[in-house]
């Protein structure tokens, strides 16, 4: 076994490789960002490197510092965890070079797999069955039309390097080919350097079925079962489970056969997916399924297998790549019980998914056992930057059967409690309780079908604006314990019996006048409401208030409010010009004017760089600058970027 190994990686699967091998005796080195200086990761570590910038461009992928971080931590092995670079196959190259061990499989077979074309070619030879589709080099839209009418209608064009849904065109006829196949082309090249393309036949009700496999270096492969990742936002996966549901022992049978068939052709050694698309109009069926790529790393739902086996898998690929052979054979491997694993991510759901940024000012899950784990690379304070993919954590669950593991996925989402950034926990719960969904039926245009209702945002209820109210009055779950007046209902130490509370809810002010009963009721009168309302403290949601915000938790949702500075003529709704919010979170990039500028309606102010795209900022009407935010800044969604010191005329 190594004594030292590198981690090429960040987040939860860096902290996650971190235990494995810790409770194998090996020390662990980390590798990290500017960004990333007081990351989990840095601080479980044994050691830790600075690699560069927060851009991954600049660190995280820069495989020739993170070869030398490990040289010169004396480091034996490398393990890349998933993403960045660990289907790099010139880094593998770069590691062994350097007389490294690359932890998982060796460069050969990561180019055997890397483009999807080349991979379904070698597939068919191998005898595992192929998506009915042109696999060739030819480009030619003439070439391509044919082949799309051979075919049959519809069909789908597929970037053949990458993933991620990018490059990815659903066809219907012969006349919107022309147009989609230039679109997929650009979107392909933008996103991967190569717009060459694959056309294959669309399936009508798709499952995404894979099957985790494990090689070693003596010949030996096994399969672990299967996981069903059919459960998609934009192409990518939210939900995943393991076993798949609906899945007969013939269909189990003949896919983990072509599974470990696939491997095999490549030689491969260490944990890698072999990824297949089944048509599930009639159900699954064993000649209904069809290889799409294989995954040449660890995969980010390989807990769910690990908790129907009870395999480590990060232990299994640190013995592989330390020479020995698999630790178990195909027949000691079995599966037991049902589980899901869900991704937690800052993102806002009611906007297409669109990625959010914020500090965690509050962060709770629920305790971990055998049978629940929370997978993350974050803490209480921590800030989801924009350089970063912007999960949180990863939700794991397991029980007897389906039917019970689903029922303890719904309970632990609805007990975790972020605040400080917009996530998809409300979704997630929604999702869990939907009727198609917990029956099993499901595809991966599932979430696509039902978006709008998953991702609705429930309105507060009474409950929910009391304890706000209650919390911006001061009054956060409950009167301060340390103060002994408190304790004395109704009585005014150095405050009045009333006091005033104002909170905002998208455009809308909320104020209300609360005061305290002598029974230690709250009574909370709102304005404009002709009737008051009487509460109790322990009758309410829990609420945390942070800067400029409370957050509620109830019915498995977090209810933001934002607490109005009255310091701030920005918030003000008599003054709505005198200040420019930004609309969605990311990086000051260029700046145009300066404090004092005299500026008129309609001339750019700066540029916000936000979801990989430039957002000129105007100005909305005629003024003087008073204060404008910095180049190179880091903003969140609704944080100022100018403010006036006259409003001038609309």
């Amino acid at each position: 076994m190594f004594k030292k190994i590198l981690i090429a990686n960040r987040g939860e699967i860096a902290c996650r490789i971190i235990r494995t091998a810790r409770r194998q005796g090996v020390a662990t080195v980390a590798v990290y960002s500017d960004a990333d200086a007081g990351a989990l990761h840095v601080e479980m570590a044994d050691e830790a490197v600075n690699i560069g910038p927060a851009p991954a461009s600049e660190s995280y992928l820069r495989g020739d510092r993170i070869v030398a971080a490990a040289i010169n931590a004396r480091a034996d092995a490398v393990h890349p965890g998933y993403g960045f670079l660990s289907e790099n196959p010139d880094f593998v190259d770069q590691v062994t070079a350097a007389g490294l061990v690359f932890i998982g499989p060796s460069s050969a077979s990561i180019r055997a797999m890397g483009l999807k074309d080349a991979a379904k070619r070698q597939m068919e030879r191998a005898g595992v069955p192929v998506v009915p589709g042109y696999h060739g080099e030819g480009q030619e839209l003439v070439l391509l039309a044919g082949k799309a009418r051979e075919i049959g209608y519809p069909v789908l064009i597929k970037a053949r390097a990458g993933g991620g849904g990018r490059g990815m065109r659903r066809v219907e006829s012969p006349d919107d080919l022309p147009d989609a196949l230039s679109a997929a082309r650009r979107e392909a090249k933008a996103a991967f350097g190569d717009d060459r393309v694959l056309v294959e036949k669309y399936v009508d009700r798709p499952r995404h079925i894979e099957v985790q496999v494990f090689g070693d270096g003596f010949g030996n492969v096994v399969h672990l079962f299967e996981r069903d990742c059919s459960t998609q936002r934009r192409h990518q996966k939210i939900i995943e489970e393991a076993p798949a549901p609906g899945m007969t022992d013939a269909m189990r049978e003949a896919m983990t056969d072509a599974a470990v068939r696939a491997a095999k052709a490549v030689h491969y050694s260490g944990a890698g997916t072999i990824e297949f698309i089944a048509d599930a109009s009639d159900g699954l069926r064993p000649d209904r399924f069809w290889f799409m790529e294989m995954n040449t790393r660890l995969q980010v739902e390989h807990p769910v297998t690990e908790m129907i086996t009870g395999v480590d898998l990060v232990e299994w690929q640190l013995r592989v790549a330390a020479g020995e052979t698999l630790p178990r054979t195909q027949a000691e491997i079995s599966c037991t019980g049902h589980a899901f694993e869900a991704r937690i991510y800052a993102e806002d759901a009611a906007r297409d998914f669109l990625p959010a940024t914020g500090t965690l000012h509050h962060l709770a899950f629920p305790e971990a056992g055998p049978r629940l784990r929370v997978e993350t690379g974050v803490r209480a304070g921590d800030t989801i930057s924009p350089f970063y993919d912007p999960m949180i954590a990863k939700l794991v669950v397991s029980a007897d059967d389906r039917t019970a593991a689903l029922d303890a996925l719904g309970e632990s989402l609805n007990s975790i409690e972020i605040a400080g950034a917009v996530t998809n926990l409300g979704f997630l719960a929604a999702l869990s309780r939907d009727p198609d969904f917990a029956s099993g039926a499901v595809d991966t245009g599932l979430v696509a079908r039902r978006q709008d209702a998953l991702a609705a945002r429930p309105e507060p209820s009474s409950d929910v604006l009391a304890a706000a109210l209650l919390a911006a009055a001061g009054f956060e779950n409950g009167v301060p314990d340390d103060d002994p007046w408190s304790t004395l209902s109704g009585y005014a130490h150095f405050h009045p019996l009333e006091r005033l509370a104002t909170l905002r809810v998208g455009e809308r002010n909320i104020v209300a006048t609360i005061a305290t009963a002598t029974d230690g009721r709250r009574r909370i009168q709102i304005d404009g409401e002709a009737t008051a309302r009487t509460v109790r403290d322990q009758d309410l949601p829990k609420t945390i208030r942070w800067p400029g915000h409370v957050t509620v938790f109830a019915e498995g949702s977090a209810f933001d409010f934002v607490l109005p500075d009255p310091f701030d003529g920005t918030a003000r709704t008599d003054a709505p010009s005198a200040g420019m919010r930004a609309p969605m979170p990311g990086l000051v990039k260029i700046v145009r004017a300066a404090i004092g500028d005299t500026v008129a309606k309609g001339q750019p102010l700066l540029v916000l760089e936000a979801m990989k795209m430039e957002h000129t900022i105007t100005a909305p009407h005629d003024g003087v600058v008073a204060e404008i935010a910095a180049a190179g800044a880091q903003i969140s969604e609704g944080a100022v970027l100018v403010t006036f010191e006259t409003a001038g005329s609309q």
